[in-house]
């Protein structure tokens, strides 16, 4: 008799959603938590009122409903080491350590690895004091990307297309604090051009899986203009990115960074994407996530044919080179709902209706992400709201199935990009 996996997923977010999904379709998915999640979480497991960050109380949790497995997937509690935590009283967990996930949290420390290993990435300099980074840009070319040192909601990274802009940002960062701590350094570097692609390779530390690629659009509008988002949606695989451009980012990125983590006493085990432009000299690192991430997640879930548990436990056991993992011969996509405002301020408790609709469509799934239950009723409660994905034959397939769902739904002041995958079909023709 198979034995069932009791699993709980830290997370709210339409990534925890996604992978809970996946979960539930292991021949050896037994009751699934999630901590804290969201409506659609519900429908699939149980949802427990404990924030991400309260290590000790997710800790006691898992003890005490003897957890099997937990899937450590949000930012901030990697950041806080709720890894190391829990594998200090013996508990199974998935994701890298508090050490080895500096390469997302700290982009100062992220860059200055790049330059260690002689990584490629965008010329930069560091500064921990405002008037000294504000005569640097000064003498700058423009535009210019400015980067809070850690994490931010997705939100800390701003190109600046003029002197003004780049001076108000730093001021916003440095000074005002509008991140926080996270502002006390920030990163300036070059404006890197080309293709932006996503890049998630699974470690056990030792061996290596690379995933299909995907491409993101992180700006709020359209022809990728206002601010940087989390994701407004996500495309894959990429039919433009041959196996000559794949071999190159796995000899000249994927494989030295882990490499390299090994050398510095850090061994990397979890999920690492660096996000990657494509220059003209070549693919160069824009940063580095060490989690999966959305909407990346829930798209490569739509595409993944192996038991995902399996992939955990590879990845735990050190046994990733033994498993071969399957992808399914499809096109799948992603088209976030934001709340309006998003990414600035908006207003939450609206009211959600056509998810169900949308659902009886076909291929078609939806994620919840910013979403609550408020008197038997679901309401917005976050940024990004819900994910559409779909899934066809060819991407243009799946991108007419996802957007004719997405006309199903509905809550005020609904917002999504509707030119997801546009780049990624023209640059095939």
């Amino acid at each position: 008799m198979t034995q069932k996996i009791k699993t709980l997923i830290i997370g709210s977010g339409g990534r925890e959603h996604a992978i809970g999904w996946k979960v539930l379709r292991s021949t050896r998915a037994g009751q699934i938590y999630f901590a804290p999640g969201n409506a659609g979480t519900a429908k699939i497991g149980v949802n427990v009122n404990i924030k991400t960050t309260d290590i000790e109380k997710l800790i006691e949790f898992a003890q005490k409903e003897k957890i099997d497995l937990t899937l450590a997937l949000p930012d901030d509690p990697l950041a806080l080491g709720i890894v190391d935590e829990f594998q200090k009283t013996g508990l199974r967990i998935w994701g890298p350590t508090k050490v080895a996930s500096r390469l997302e949290w700290s982009k100062s420390f992220s860059k200055d690895f790049m330059k260690r290993h002689s990584l490629p990435t965008a010329r930069f300099e560091i500064f921990e004091d405002f008037k000294i980074a504000k005569g640097y840009i000064s003498r700058q070319q423009m535009p210019v990307v400015v980067k809070a040192d850690g994490l931010a909601f997705g939100k800390g990274v701003v190109i600046c297309e003029t002197l003004l802009q780049a001076e108000k940002t730093l001021e916003d960062i440095m000074v005002k604090k509008i991140f926080g701590n996270s502002g006390n350094q920030v990163v300036v570097e070059e404006f890197l051009t080309g293709p932006e692609i996503s890049i998630h390779a699974l470690s056990d530390g030792k061996n290596y899986k690379i995933f299909p690629t995907a491409q993101d659009h992180k700006r709020i509008g359209e022809g990728d203009m206002g601010l940087n988002t989390g994701g407004m949606g996500v495309v894959a695989p990429l039919s433009f990115i041959g196996n000559e451009m794949l071999k190159r980012i796995e000899e000249e990125i994927i494989a030295p960074t882990l490499r390299a983590m090994i050398d510095e006493g850090t061994p990397f085990e979890g999920i690492l994407y660096p996000s990657l432009m494509l220059t003209d000299s070549g693919p160069k690192i824009i940063e580095f996530n060490a989690r999966f991430v959305d909407p990346e997640a829930q798209t490569y879930m739509r595409m993944l044919e192996t038991d995902i548990l399996d992939i955990f436990d590879a990845c735990i056991d050190g046994r990733l080179d033994e498993l071969q993992i399957k992808w399914k011969a499809l096109s799948a996509c992603t088209i976030v709902l934001a709340s309006g405002g998003y990414p600035g301020g908006y207003e939450k408790g609206k009211l959600i209706s056509g998810v169900d609709e949308a659902e009886m469509q076909p291929d078609i799934v939806v994620f919840h992400a910013g979403t609550k239950m408020e008197n038997n009723t679901l309401v917005t409660g976050g940024g990004r709201v819900l994910g559409v994905s779909a899934t066809g034959s060819s991407l243009e397939e799946a991108l007419l199935k996802a957007y004719r769902a997405v006309e199903k739904i509905s809550f005020e002041g609904m917002q999504y990009r509707k030119d997801i995958g546009k780049r990624a079909l023209e640059m095939v023709k």
